[in-house]
């Protein structure tokens, strides 16, 4: 049990704090509380958001008490990125709508009936100035000053606001107010998370232990998955997209997301890894993780038909046979009856640079009803029918 509930963790502090705590609820004959707290920053969890979620279901199966912190009052602060600028504050109605879609996505992974969920504003809200005060005397400025970018931000003579100084000391009294024994989070969150344990001791209770997952890459191969980043796969994306998008990933990304996003047994992931270095095709292992992603968080049968998508989408040669967006010439071009190229892939695809199509069409990447088109000045006829790919993955119908 103890190997299972360590397994993939990159940081237990203490380092023997686990097996401690797990002895005294077993001596004490009760549930322990384990906490992972989140501000309602953004809607949308990820399979980043899954590493640490897939943790908490273990000890959730086990028996223990899962304690969802939402940071219904820090979110409404704004807390400090760990990028030298800080996060945007949200209105209270932002929070309320964010962290209604959170707990929905949450029963992707974890049993939500059997979680508890609480909102920091039922007590940060009520504390007066007098008892913040007193909460801030708990800390020095040199403690907090060991935090990265605090540290770097000030080194670099960057400012640094009150406010942010303030925010991991309120996120560490949400372990006071639950007399948490084990907080989850991110290694990014090994600060906070750590606060939690000095303010449980300066309030006499028993501090603690700290376990840190590994921070899941994004599709870019280089940053965490972050939705600011544009580099994530949603548990929500449709099995499709899901399928697409694992199959983008970077080849140095492929143990990482065997051993972080799969539900594989040990003994499947090991083989999926010697498959890779015995010189196994590294687009068949992307295929068998991506089918195994869409079953935990949709299930098997469309997994199934995702991969045939992607197969016959962008694998299968035969122009025809792709799936085409459609696109009402009328409502969509009124009053035009030409249309020069470059104009034409810039409106079906708004979110890329002009300079981009530019160079794509002279790739010989722009098809219209399977004829490659290599100038971006051709007059298009916007009074028929007409298949259009745009690059490897877009495909459009105009009607």
């Amino acid at each position: 049990m103890i190997h299972k509930l360590k397994e993939n963790v990159e940081i237990i502090l203490p380092e023997n704090g686990l097996e401690q705590k797990l002895k005294q609820a077993k001596e004490e004959n009760r549930k322990l509380i384990i906490k992972l707290g989140f501000d309602p920053t953004a809607p949308d969890l990820h399979l980043g958001h899954a590493v640490v979620l897939k943790k908490l279901k273990q000890f959730q199966d086990l028996g223990h008490q899962i304690i969802i912190i939402v940071g219904s009052f820090t979110a409404r602060i704004g807390d400090p990125t760990g990028k030298n600028k800080v996060r945007k504050p949200l209105s209270k109605e932002e929070v309320q709508h964010n962290a209604e879609t959170y707990i929905n996505q949450l029963s992707k992974v974890i049993d939500v009936e059997k979680t508890k969920i609480v909102f920091n504003s039922d007590w940060l809200d009520s504390l007066n100035f007098s008892e913040v005060i007193q909460l801030m005397s708990k800390v020095t400025v040199a403690q907090l000053m060991q935090r990265n970018d605090f540290s770097k931000r000030f080194a670099e003579n960057s400012p640094i606001a009150m406010h942010e100084l303030v925010y991991p000391i309120l996120q560490g009294f949400d372990s006071v107010k639950i007399e948490c024994d084990i907080e989850m989070g991110g290694t990014d969150q090994l600060f906070n998370c750590t606060m939690g344990r000095q303010l449980q001791e300066t309030h006499q209770i028993s501090p603690q232990i700290v376990m840190c997952m590994p921070l899941l890459k994004g599709l870019d191969g280089k940053e965490k998955m972050s939705k600011s980043l544009n580099n994530i796969i949603g548990l929500t994306d449709e099995p499709n997209e899901m399928f697409g998008k694992t199959m983008s990933i970077p080849d140095s990304l492929i143990d990482e997301f065997i051993d972080l996003a799969t539900d594989f047994s040990n003994a499947e992931k090991q083989n999926l890894k010697f498959k890779i270095s015995d010189g196994e095709n590294p687009m068949n292992i992307k295929k068998v993780i991506a089918k195994n992603i869409i079953s935990q968080y949709h299930n098997k049968e469309l997994a199934e038909l995702a991969e045939q998508f992607f197969s016959n989408q962008f694998q299968n040669k035969n122009f025809e046979e792709k799936v085409f967006e459609p696109i009402s010439i009328k409502s969509t071009f009124p009053n035009q009856s030409k249309i020069s190229l470059i104009e034409l892939c810039h409106h079906l695809k708004n979110n890329e640079s002009k300079s981009f199509i530019r160079r794509l069409i002279a790739s010989g990447g722009i098809q219209i009803n399977n004829v490659k088109i290599y100038d971006p000045n051709t007059e298009i006829e916007l009074l028929k029918e007409m298949k259009i790919k745009i690059g490897k993955r877009d495909f459009f119908e105009l009607m």
